[in-house]
């Protein structure tokens, strides 16, 4: 042991039960096929720093040990007499330790004394111990795989009899090395391969476009100083404006559409013009016109902003982190919310405080037995790293998480879909000026805040915009630190509101390439000084530094007259602050290495110079009917083996490791009822604790119904999302003048390559076809409902490919919704509430069992999907809003998978009520009635003295089935026979054990990241 650090080392005291051992040796059995035995875990403390043995020792037990848990050796590793084999998961140079920090800042407040938080100290490590001795292949296996990423972390393993310790040393600087790549000659193959070597993700039109600038530009370029073809710099940044994540080629493509079936042709000039911002701007121009001017920014910023009064901003933003999650399912599922953070975080002068976040995971189907593809993750290891992620940066910046929805299809298993939400809130006015507003002038300073630059996170948007394959890079994960962002973003929080900050922007994909980038086309340019970069480690190249997307950065523009109160506030609030250049207008973006130019590109050609796409789309539609099933079936036990199935069954194993309740202001959460078990529709959160306004969150999400038109899927979706909120309480927006009820809408389109190919993707036409139908519907349900999209994304390249076989997801849609709640004691929650209340279906039901719970059951498909009927939607969502008013409405449920059968049970399971409810006759037959997914329909109970107004108030619209009971048995009758007779505490059984909570497991879950 290295005589110049000191270790302590925390051991579980004899008796105590080791969890984290006992999953350690479960998933390797289970993952891995490996027998460790059992399993003692330990955590590790290297102590750099120097300190007697008696403040060691008192440090190590008032500041580390918990008494009732721990045993504490120093300088040494204890460990049980029978165990043979160890395994030491470290942290690599310059990868972020919030535990070894936490511990360091302890120290200094154990010692009454400062520490230099910009030198490393103590470092935390975990030990494992196990029982049998396995070779060294064996436990090396077993830590990449299931204790760390190589990424993150250096192993050190094999027998016990000779432990190796492994501490990271600091770094030092960066390397100035910049190399020019010819162009000039190149043929189209080779500047194809070229572009595929690099991970430019450039297309042979896009690199003939930057072969041909530079051309058209060598002379400037040599009376510059600069080379004729472009440095290796150039090329990145260059590839990371121009890459799908940044640029969303596919979006502004013109696409040619043409519909098979009826011979129908038109082009389309750009899905999000036509689509998303002018729909937008259509139901802006609508709302305005009847005095409602809540809608503040829309598509310009990292997030869109909504007025909720006089004085404040709600900031909203939904994202993706789909390709780094199915290679690193924990640091990507981190990166992706805490990412997602900065996105609202940064929005207009920057300093808004997070209110909630939210989340909605697809996922391939976790208990999957068949042969994995090369470099593919079981779905299972993906589903418990990404849902530990999610946990840690939630639960560890202190933002609840109060909303979500976790779906399963095979189709994920290549590629998981992470949409990852925050909402926040900023005040109107940021020391007197415009909040939401960006505003830079020339020689304005370039400021880098928070952590910083390694090589994680380096081509991460190019990667993304590319179908994985077994040759995907791991350095294009990004590692995410939850504490060095909250110190980040409390900096940020105050020195906007002393007006030190001009305008922020975080640096996500590209980092300080796309964050610069896109702020210097505010000023009209920028010079960058990249030997100022701090660095985590030495060895990075000027165009790395550039392109880095390591985490928990901001790029400032500060006036140079608030530099010295930046800088000191920066020192005081422990944030590393770096002043790496400065804005201009000369129409450049350059950039530097210790003077000499690593970059110099017009920022005209940068932003504006990609080719624009012409895309083929063609529809057709696709052959389907309705199947044939077996006579006479057992419907209570169909609807017992729905509440148990895959996409019904209960998530509560992963709802409660999240932390929902953290800032005290959440009011509906996603388990309600005495039980604690009642699913609830949306979320309600108050913003504050001035007053009672609140915001509804939901979330509409309905990837089957594309196989069978993604028409309707989409504005299902939608209408999902809609009548989630209006069930607890929510009213549809500019109903009266000037009534200032927001909505706010994020969409996430998640696609299959959609570009056609003979060789490649012959079927690209009718998956694209499918996507501008999506869109078509999102333009019709925001003008019939008059909501407006706030901000979004796309994700266009959703496949994997490995062994000569492609996994595609299904062409898939989030659309992410939050409205204003003027009082959020009105609101309603999905429970039954008392026995004799009346029991009422609101709402048309259809034959619409394609693609629905039902049918999957029976592994069929069907042909009717269900369809919005927008009017007749909006109408009856209306009189609900009237309804909540005058207090008609007991509890409320909208029925969406598995039906009203599946609605009803879900009603009973908070408080073990049961109901007795009797079937209308209507023509439709009995397996509609119960489990057709038609849209638009509610579930309501009403008290017995409200009856009367209330069928008053809804007439036709609401059709009473009968009462909730004492009795805790769940009857459905039809034409007066008993089809389904359950104990309600059964059907919850079945929810309860469905399969998420068995692999989870209630309050546990796998050692996914250490």
């Amino acid at each position: 042991m290295d005589a110049t650090q000191r270790t302590i080392q925390l051991l579980l005291k004899p008796g105590q039960h080791d969890g984290e051992g006992q999953r350690v040796a479960e998933a390797a059995q289970r993952h891995l096929g490996l027998t460790t035995g059992r399993v003692q875990s330990t955590a590790l403390y290297t102590v750099r720093y120097p300190l007697s043995g008696e403040q060691l020792r008192d440090f190590a037990t008032h500041c580390l040990q918990d008494p009732v848990l721990h045993d504490v050796a120093l300088d040494e590793f204890r460990h049980g007499a029978d165990y043979k084999s160890y395994i030491l998961v470290a942290k690599l140079p310059g990868v972020t330790d919030d535990e070894g920090i936490s511990a360091q800042n302890a120290l200094g407040d154990f010692l009454n004394q400062p520490l230099d938080t910009h030198t490393q100290h103590i470092f935390s490590k975990r030990l494992y111990f196990l029982e049998h001795e396995l070779p060294e292949s064996s436990l090396r296996r077993l830590a990449e795989e299931l204790l760390g990423n190589k990424m993150i972390n250096r192993f050190e393993v094999g027998p016990i009899a000779q432990i190796r310790d492994y501490t990271p040393r600091p770094g030092g600087g960066a390397e100035s090395i910049t190399d020019t790549v010819p162009l000039v000659g190149l043929s189209d193959e080779e500047m194809v391969k070229l572009s595929k070597d690099n991970l430019y993700a450039l297309n042979l039109e896009e690199m003939r476009a930057v072969r041909d600038h530079y051309t058209s530009i060598s002379e400037e370029r040599q009376a510059a100083g600069l080379p004729q073809d472009p440095t290796d710099c150039e090329l990145e940044i260059i590839a990371q404006t121009w890459s799908e994540h940044c640029k969303h080629k596919e979006f502004s493509a013109v696409i040619k559409y043409r519909d098979a079936d009826t011979g129908e042709e038109f082009e389309v000039d750009s899905l999000f013009k036509t689509y998303i911002k002018n729909a937008t701007s259509e139901v802006d121009r609508q709302l305005r016109a009847n005095g409602n001017d809540w809608l503040i920014k829309v598509f310009s910023d990292n997030a869109g902003a909504v007025r909720i009064n006089p004085e404040s901003l709600f900031v909203w933003k939904v994202e993706t982190h789909n390709s780094p999650s199915a290679i690193d399912p924990y640091g990507g599922a981190i990166t992706g919310i805490l990412g997602n953070n900065r996105d609202p975080l940064a929005t207009g002068i920057g300093g808004a405080r997070l209110l909630f976040n939210t989340n909605v995971l697809c996922f391939g189907n976790p208990e999957f037995s068949g042969t994995l593809l090369s470099n593919q993750l079981h779905p299972r290891r993906i589903f418990e790293g990404v849902r530990k992620g999610i946990e840690d940066g939630g639960n560890k910046s202190g933002v609840p998480t109060v909303n979500g929805a976790i779906v399963f299809d095979d189709r994920y298993a290549g590629k998981p879909l992470v949409y990852c939400g925050t909402g926040a809130v900023m005040p109107m006015q940021l020391a007197g000026l415009d909040s939401w507003e960006k505003k830079i002038d020339a020689q304005d300073r370039i400021i880098m805040a928070g952590g910083r630059v390694g090589k994680d996170g380096i081509h991460g948007a190019t990667f993304s915009s590319i179908e994985l394959d077994e040759t995907s890079p791991a350095t294009a994960v990004q590692i995410g630190s939850p504490i060095t962002q909250k110190l980040a973003m409390d900096f940020l929080i105050l020195a906007t509101r002393r007006g030190l900050i001009k305008c922020s922007t975080d640096n996500g994909a590209g980092g300080l390439s796309s964050s610069i980038g896109e702020l210097a086309t505010i000023s009209g340019g920028a010079v960058v000084e990249l030997e100022k970069v701090p660095l985590k480690y030495p060895g990075l190249r000027p165009w790395e530094i550039f392109v880095s997307e390591s985490q928990e950065r901001f790029s400032l523009a500060v006036e140079p007259s608030k530099m010295a109160e930046l800088m000191a506030l920066g020192q005081e609030m422990e944030v590393e602050l770096t002043d790496i250049g400065y804005f201009t207008s000369d129409g450049s973006l350059d950039v530097r290495f210790d003077g000499e130019p690593v970059a110099r590109i017009d920022m005209e050609f940068l932003h504006n110079g990609v080719p624009r796409k012409v895309l083929d789309a063609e529809w057709t539609k696709p052959t389907a009917q309705e199947p044939a099933l077996p006579a006479n079936l057992d419907y209570t036990d169909v609807l017992s083996r729905l509440l148990g199935s895959l996409n019904i069954c209960s998530r509560e194993s992963v709802i409660r490791q999240y932390d929902h309740e953290v800032k005290g202001r959440t009011i509906i959460k996603p388990l309600m009822g005495t039980t604690g078990q009642a699913p609830q529709d949306a979320a309600v959160v108050r913003f504050n604790f001035e007053s009672w306004e609140g915001v509804a969150v939901s979330n509409g999400i309905l990837p089957r119904f594309g196989d069978l038109d993604a028409y309707h899927m989409s504005a299902g979706a939608f209408d999902e999302a809609v009548r989630q909120i209006v069930a607890v309480g929510g009213k549809l927006p500019n109903l009266s003048y000037g009534d200032g009820n927001f909505w706010s809408v994020n969409d996430n389109f998640c696609v299959p390559d959609s570009v056609y190919d003979p060789a490649t993707n012959p079927d690209g036409k009718h998956k694209l076809a499918k996507l501008v139908r999506m869109c078509q519907a999102l333009r019709d349900a925001t003008a019939a409902y008059c909501i407006p999209l706030t901000s979004g994304k796309d994700s266009m390249k959703n496949d994997f490919k490995a062994d000569g076989v492609k996994i595609s997801v299904p062409p898939t849609v989030l659309y992410s919704m939050t409205a204003k709640i003027e009082d959020v004691r009105r609101t309603i929650t999905s429970d039954f509430k008392q026995a004799d209340d009346v029991v009422y279906l609101l709402g048309e039901t259809y034959d619409e069992l394609g693609g629905s719970e039902f049918y999957q059951l029976f592994g069929k498909l069907g042909a009717n999907v269900p369809k919005v009927r927008f009017e007749e939607a909006k109408a009856l969502y209306t009189l609900m809003g009237e309804a909540n008013e005058k207090g008609l409405i007991q509890s409320c449920h909208d029925l969406s998978d598995g039906g009203l059968a599946v609605a009803l049970a879900e009603a009973t399971f908070g408080h073990g009520f049961g109901a007795d409810v009797e079937l209308p006759a209507t023509g439709l037959g009995l397996s509609a009635q119960l489990f057709s997914e038609s849209h638009s329909r509610f579930v309501a109970t009403v008290a017995p003295q409200d009856v009367v107004a209330f069928e008053q108030h809804f007439g036709a619209r609401a059709t009473r089935l009968g009462v909730v009971t004492q009795d805790g048995r769940l009857t459905v009758r039809h034409g007066g026979q008993t089809v389904i007779s359950a104990s309600t505490t059964a059907l919850r059984h079945e929810w309860t054990n469905g399969p998420v909570n068995r692999i989870i497991g209630f309050g546990q879950h796998e050692a996914a990241q250490s």
